[in-house]
């Protein structure tokens, strides 16, 4: 995988000598994480992908402008919208954010790529109905929310996990796990009320005589939703429900029902991070509910398995709405690379004593760095501009660097 640094940090072994050391530091301190599946419904994007060369999917790991994939992409220029096609500014961009994006061809040697229209959604939006501390899971709308090491969580949850409390309204931006049913979140935002509750998921159990279906646990009644204004429902379908905030006869009332993927354009270059969420064989399985033909593929490792439930990245090119892949990478969730963030920009409110800094408005450790490159630490200096990369820690109030380089 190519990183966006100007000097990415280069071999396994390189990665295993940041990744260690922090790991073990981090094990013992409390710390003082176009046209997919986060589309779905929305108005089309228009002139802002005209002419567009590259998609890609997946979690923002990087801020400055914003990573994704491992490529960072210039958000300068781009349109920014959510899933129901309101525009945003580029702020409105936040570290564990599922998006999509359509941009010019990706520059590979660099990690670079100007993008284009930046699309964001969360997966769930609603009541936190009870908390398993020991599973370090919630649930919410009836189903299950997994947080771990990589789930990045909103500066007003001041203590990570432990701030999750019943009867809070969250959005969750999160990857569908089908193989456990459940919700691995990215993301989680504190919100302070909520018109209406949002959830995305896969269609069950439909009754079209009753009008209802279920999105895991929960029961949703659509009956309130104009036929001609629903997709063509199906068991399996993933869809994109607003609901009622008030349970009725223990249903949850659909206001309205969208398809949860969108179609994704023809395009040569298309790029998937996500879970295997439909599995037929190796050769032919679903992406965040995208279809990828990976009969010509090369499988990195040689000797990784791709199976539902595997956490993976396709590469390959995107052909009447499929993703014909050239590479089908197997990420293992515990991995550095999958749980590291990085971060650009000008450093501020330097505490030398403390050994921290704030940079994109997050706070940084640099007391276990493993590596400085083009400077060393009394080079840092307020207004100085850097490159971070690291872990967080456990509550999710810093990240823990392994590498800084002055920019």
């Amino acid at each position: 995988m190519n990183h966006p640094s100007k000097n990415p940090l280069p071999g396994l072994r390189r990665r295993q000598a940041l990744a260690a050391p922090l790991a073990a530091w981090l094990a013992g301190t409390t710390g003082a994480a176009l046209l997919s599946a986060c589309g779905g419904g929305g108005d089309d994007a228009g002139d802002a992908t005209a002419g567009a060369q590259s998609y890609s999917s997946g979690p923002i790991s990087g801020l400055g402008s914003i990573i994704v994939g491992g490529v960072r992409f210039d958000d300068t220029s781009a349109r920014i919208e959510d899933d129901d096609g309101a525009s945003f500014s580029r702020s409105a961009l936040k570290l564990g954010m599922m998006v999509e994006i359509h941009a010019a061809a990706i520059d590979d040697n660099l990690g670079r790529c100007v993008a284009a229209m930046i699309r964001f959604g969360s997966e769930l939006k609603g009541p936190v109905a009870s908390v398993d501390t020991a599973a370090q899971t919630f649930r919410m709308l009836d189903q299950t929310v997994e947080v771990r090491a990589e789930t990045v969580f909103d500066p007003r949850l001041v203590g990570g996990f432990a701030a999750i409390a019943v009867g809070q309204i969250l959005e969750v931006h999160a990857l569908f796990d089908r193989a456990t049913g459940r919700y691995l979140a990215t993301r989680i935002e504190l919100e302070d009320s909520a018109d209406v509750y949002r959830l995305r998921g896969l269609v069950s159990n439909l009754d079209t005589a009753t009008r209802t279906f279920q999105i895991g646990d929960a029961v949703i009644n659509y009956a309130n939703v104009p036929t001609p204004d629903l997709p063509a429902l199906a068991n399996g379908l993933r869809v994109r429900v607003r609901l009622q905030t008030t349970r009725v006869n223990g249903q949850w009332v659909a206001l309205t029902v969208r398809l949860g993927v969108r179609r994704v354009d023809d395009l040569p270059d298309a790029r998937l991070r996500g879970f295997v969420t439909a599995f037929t064989s190796t050769q032919q399985f679903e992406v965040n509910g995208i279809p990828v033909d990976a009969g010509a593929a090369r499988i990195d490792p040689p000797t990784a398995t791709v199976a539902l439930g595997v956490l993976v990245e396709v590469r390959g090119r995107a052909s009447n709405g499929v993703i014909v892949a050239s590479r089908v990478k197997v990420i293992n969730r515990l991995s550095d690379e999958w749980q590291r963030f990085e971060l650009h920009g000008t450093v501020s409110a330097l505490d030398t004593t403390a050994r921290t800094f704030m940079l994109r408005e997050v706070t940084v450790n640099y007391a276990n760095v493993v590596e400085w490159e083009d400077g060393t630490p009394t080079d840092l200096a307020n207004g100085r501009a850097v490159e971070v990369k690291g872990l967080w820690s456990a509550d999710r109030s810093v990240l823990v660097a392994a590498s800084i380089e002055f920019e």
